[in-house]
């Protein structure tokens, strides 16, 4: 055993590293190095066990993460070794699996990865066709709904089986539809690569073996994220050998609403039958405090495999709690934060985070930085690849690779425009129809259109024979920086731009310099694999998996904006939390529903921990939001956080009940109402920090006979009717008798604090 692979190891990370044989559950706290245990885990089989690098699977979550993985390995055991073992994420791997047996499934291997984009265009098309109402039946939640059944492993007909209700039986139609499109068109959505992947391996026998025997070791990364069908795809790599390692956090798993199953990494020992734990709980990332705070926050959630974080740190800095009266006001105060940490404590722009619940919430905070020339990257913003243009020029290039790709094919059949109606297209789609043509085929054929004027069939063959002229380059082997170039140039695309400098059109010439860069990149670097199709196929395919995290570049000096979800995986020295109000952070829809609310507190966990020296929790008194102002409560995660790793004095103004309520021992003010559960845990702390009271001290009026007759009881979830705002949930319950507070969370209103004696409300039974 080389002692230099474990040098600096904790015993917890050095026993993960040194136990290779059989199932491994890896419990890693964040921060607790879990990406340097998998890379020298990796190292370790390859030069002390002396396994071959092919035989080495490991699959992450992001593009960003496999290359920090294989570099890290490479500078373990050199970059050939490194460069041998199969470190990709779990469509990366269904695609490379998918290039080299596809066919077997009626497939061609040079088939077309479709963006969402894309996607959304064709449920859109197909509801029209489908005479469905696309105001009241948003494409975007029927495209969701078939992406949940493709996770769920959930064929269109068996979906259909079970379509019980208006809106489903829509999905089941629509589900039926698109897929027969994909398949005309030899394309695949993103779901389909890991539902195609194990369809191919239960169907083919060979196959499954061939993959079961390659692989003797299985490393995968952020196993709490993992959906019911990578868990199924994982399942039968993983059956030959059974030396099968899983890296995750079940207190980090925030991607329930796209289908993650937090379950399966809690079963993980019940599914593999003697398997090894080890739990990483030393963290190398963040001060004491901000673990402390972490731990705090994490331990009122139910279900989980109980972890406590520590770390050699250092208590660091208390918490900043600030509570502004206003969203632009707290965007104001994180600005002076911001500049007086740059000015005063020689910290750099680049070492600011701003995490926000929504996206919606960035705008204040964006105008904010720009009035202060302060230098900022947005996340998740306007990306890059979405971009009108790059998408023009991406789906000339899919068309080029795929002439069966017809979503490409209406995207730039007008564009830029030649004088094709809408009529002439819907005209060609029948066409296209009838003789189970692709629509470029259709296109070369469109003489044969007795319906269409002479004038539109000469345009839409024109634009098949300059598509043939482009797909005749790559036939060539021309580089794909050439092969781009001639797409600007014989579509006439980037001289039309240039017919009419406007500053729009002007960013649009600059982004597609820069896709330029991108496929020089891709041409000085490309090495095919022993399944490529060609490099054309291969650079889609590296596009269409692109995400916009692989793009957060941490070494530019700007403050980085991105939602919390989004900053998985990253870290900062300073990290500010805004927003942290009830239903922003938690939403509302959490609030009212048990399993929602723990995986907002997951969200909070997780966004905590990717502070390493200093945090801030802001929230406002009033917040405009989707164009309507609010008021609301701060978040019960603050309540959740031990007042001695707080420091409220930049917690704002207070009014005088406030006051009063923040000279009470914070034990007293934060204690909750005595037998009050929820789940089986305590609840309801009182707000301290809060306008929006309704209470006898701020109103004087008098008790409810209703509710003091019938001695109500009320318990977190029970529903309540008010005379003015209707059917409400009760979310959190505090004080007793007269004294008793109910917070309420209405449809129409939010959440409001109630005095249960006084209140209009009646309890529905």
């Amino acid at each position: 055993m080389s002692q230099e692979l474990l040098k600096g190891m904790n015993p917890q990370q050095a026993e993960a590293v040194t136990t290779t044989e059989g199932p491994l559950l890896i419990m890693a706290g964040a921060g607790s190095g879990k990406t340097r245990v998998l890379t020298h885990r990796v190292a370790h089989l390859i030069q002390d066990q002396k396994v071959a690098p092919w035989r080495i699977l490991a699959i992450t979550f992001t593009n960003k993460a496999a290359r920090e993985m294989k570099e890290r390995i490479a500078d373990l055991i050199g970059v050939t070794d490194a460069n041998r073992v199969w470190i990709s994420t779990f469509h990366a791997m269904a695609v490379r699996m998918l290039r080299r047996d596809i066919d077997k499934l009626g497939y061609k291997r040079d088939f077309t990865i479709i963006d969402a984009g894309a996607q959304r265009t064709l449920v859109k098309r197909i509801l029209k066709d489908q005479n469905v109402d696309i105001e009241k039946f948003d494409p975007r939640s029927v495209l969701s709904a078939i992406s949940n059944a493709k996770n769920a492993m959930e064929t269109p007909v068996g979906y259909a089986k079970t379509a019980n209700d208006i809106f489903s039986k829509i999905v089941a139609k629509a589900y039926a539809a698109y897929q027969k499109q994909l398949e005309l068109a030899q394309s695949v959505d993103f779901d389909d690569l890991i539902m195609l992947t194990i369809e191919l391996l239960e169907q083919e026998p060979e196959v499954l073996a061939y993959y079961q025997d390659k692989f003797e070791y299985i490393h995968v990364d952020e196993y709490q994220d993992t959906n019911d069908a990578q868990y199924r795809l994982i399942q039968l790599l993983a059956a030959g050998w059974k030396n099968l390692a899983v890296v995750g956090d079940s207190d980090q798993s925030i991607y329930g609403w796209r289908g993650a199953n937090l379950e399966i990494i809690l079963n993980f020992e019940k599914d593999y039958l003697g398997a090894k734990k080890v739990l990483l709980e030393q963290n190398y990332r963040s001060t004491q405090i901000i673990l402390n705070a972490a731990n705090d926050v994490i331990a009122n959630n139910h279900g989980r495999i109980s972890k406590n974080l520590w770390t050699d740190n250092g208590d660091g800095e208390k918490i900043t709690y600030h509570r502004s009266n206003s969203d632009r006001d707290e965007a104001v105060y994180i600005l002076g934060e911001i500049t007086n940490q740059v000015k005063n404590k020689n910290r750099q722009y680049r070492d600011f985070a701003i995490l926000y619940r929504a996206n919606a919430q960035s705008r204040g905070i964006e105008e904010a930085l720009v009035k202060a020339n302060i230098p900022y990257t947005m996340v998740g913003g306007s990306k890059f690849y979405e971009r009108k243009e790059i998408r023009d020029i991406l789906a000339y290039l899919s068309l080029i690779t795929n002439p069966a790709d017809d979503e490409s094919f209406l995207r730039v059949v007008n564009e830029p425009k030649r004088g094709l109606g809408d009529t002439s297209i819907i005209k060609l789609r029948a066409f296209a129809s009838e003789h189970n043509w692709p629509l470029l085929e259709a296109a070369a054929n469109a003489h044969l259109m007795n319906d269409l004027q002479s004038r539109a069939q000469n345009k839409l063959m024109d634009f098949a024979i300059l598509m043939q002229k482009l797909i005749q380059q790559e036939q060539f082997d021309v580089s794909i920086t050439d092969l781009t170039r001639a797409v600007y140039q014989e579509t006439k695309y980037v001289e039309t731009l240039k017919v009419s400098p406007t500053p729009e059109n002007e960013n649009r010439l600059e982004n597609l310099d820069e896709f330029l860069t991108v496929t020089e990149q891709f041409d000085k670097n490309y090495e095919p694999d022993e399944d490529s199709v060609s490099k054309y196929v291969d650079f889609m395919s590296e596009l269409a998996l692109v995400s916009d995290i692989d793009n957060v570049d941490q070494e530019d000096n700007n403050v980085t904006l991105m939602t919390l979800h989004a900053a998985k995986g990253l870290e900062f020295p300073v990290v500010f939390l805004v927003g942290m109000e009830e239903s922003i952070f938690p939403s509302f829809r959490a609030i009212i529903d048990p399993k929602q609310l723990d995986e907002e507190r997951r969200l909070a966990y997780v966004g905590i921990t990717r502070a390493k020296e200093k945090l801030y929790l802001t929230n406002a008194y009033s917040r405009m939001l989707y164009g309507k102002m609010s008021n609301n409560m701060a978040s019960r995660f603050i309540d959740e956080i031990s007042p001695k790793y707080l420091d409220m004095s930049a917690a704002g103004q207070l009014d005088s009940y406030q006051a009063r309520e923040a000279s009470l021992p914070f034990a007293r003010r934060f204690q909750p109402a005595t037998g009050t559960t929820f789940q089986g845990r305590p609840v309801g702390q009182r707000e301290p920090n809060n306008r929006n009271l309704t209470s006898s001290r701020q109103i004087h009026q008098a008790p409810n006979p209703d509710n003091l007759e019938q001695s109500v009881s009320w318990s977190v979830g029970d529903l309540v009717t008010h005379k003015k705002w209707g059917t409400g949930t009760v979310v959190k319950v505090n004080g007793l008798g007269e004294d008793m507070e109910l917070d309420v969370a209405f449809e129409s209103q939010g959440i409001k604090r109630l005095l249960a004696a006084f209140a209009p409300i009646k309890k529905q039974e």
